[in-house]
């Protein structure tokens, strides 16, 4: 599968981040081939029809949408080409840890690194009109650098990935108060390095440094589910992602993911899914998608 990469060079000052106009990407958003990237994507469909497989989601893609996309999901877009007007704003993590102090900034962003709620919203004209002008405000400010552009693009980026952080939580009804502490995403950002390593709640409760129950008050706190039942969502993600991308046997899969025989696996899927993987591989290829 190819992995499109952040290209620095297309900025116009020295930071992991752009603002490109979908006239300059339309052959990779038009090719129907299913790929990932390495840096997060914001897209903004001012006029657009088709749809967008993005791991196990089905997404409309229609008028006034807006699609948030983490790195290394794969996706794979049918849309039509006639009256296609959209915008990306791409950027890498260590653009956020660069110039913000709150090294778990993206993991307090509830459209980032979602499991439970579409990596979409349709937004008003209005609103969508306004995050197109921020936008074009960046592009500015990168392709005409001056020594205060890089202090402009942070304020007005590090503003609309808040603002749509607003409008999501009030779309879904999430709450975006901010933990006391962070242990809840901690935990989520070390789910995001080991699970297809570790999957026993011991481990990280070890890597914080603090007890199993910390650990489980903290995160249901913040994200309403239990420690365990994340770490479940999160090891079913990748063995679904596994399923449909890898082409790898189950077997195989099983023993990637470090489960002792691939019965175990099974069960484990069948117990959070209520079908098989042979069912779920046939419904995801007749457009079923759970």
């Amino acid at each position: 599968m190819k992995t499109v990469k952040f290209h620095k060079s297309e900025c116009g000052v020295e930071v992991l981040l752009n603002v490109l106009h979908g006239d300059a990407l339309s052959e990779r958003y038009l090719e129907r081939d299913t790929y990932n990237t390495d840096f997060f994507e914001i897209l903004l469909f001012k006029t657009a029809k088709g749809t967008l497989i993005l791991n196990q989601q089905k997404i409309n893609i229609t008028d006034n949408t807006a699609v948030f996309i983490s790195p290394f999901q794969k996706r794979k877009w049918v849309l039509e080409k006639e009256g296609l007007d959209f915008t990306v704003l791409v950027f890498q993590e260590n653009f956020l840890n660069d110039f913000f102090s709150d090294k778990f900034f993206t993991y307090r962003l509830l459209y980032f690194y979602q499991l439970n709620y579409p990596l979409s919203i349709s937004i008003e004209k209005k609103g969508l009109q306004k995050a197109l002008d921020l936008l074009i405000e960046i592009k500015s400010e990168l392709a005409d650098s001056r020594k205060d552009s890089i202090h402009i693009i942070r304020s007005l980026t590090y503003y609309l990935l808040l603002k749509f952080n607003r409008v999501y939580a009030e779309k879904n009804n999430l709450s975006i108060e901010r933990a006391e502490n962070n242990y809840a995403y901690q935990f989520k950002q070390l789910l995001e390095k080991h699970i297809r390593e570790k999957q026993r709640i011991d481990y990280y409760s070890e890597l914080l440094n603090v007890s199993r129950i910390s650990i489980n008050t903290c995160v249901k706190k913040q994200f309403n589910v239990t420690a365990t039942e994340l770490l479940k969502q999160r090891l079913l993600f990748e063995i679904k992602n596994d399923l449909i991308h890898s082409g790898k046997t189950v077997a195989e899969i099983a023993y990637d993911l470090h489960f002792s025989e691939p019965g175990h696996m099974m069960r484990f899927f069948k117990s959070q899914t209520g079908i098989t993987s042979t069912q779920f591989l046939s419904d995801y290829k007749n457009g079923i998608f759970s």
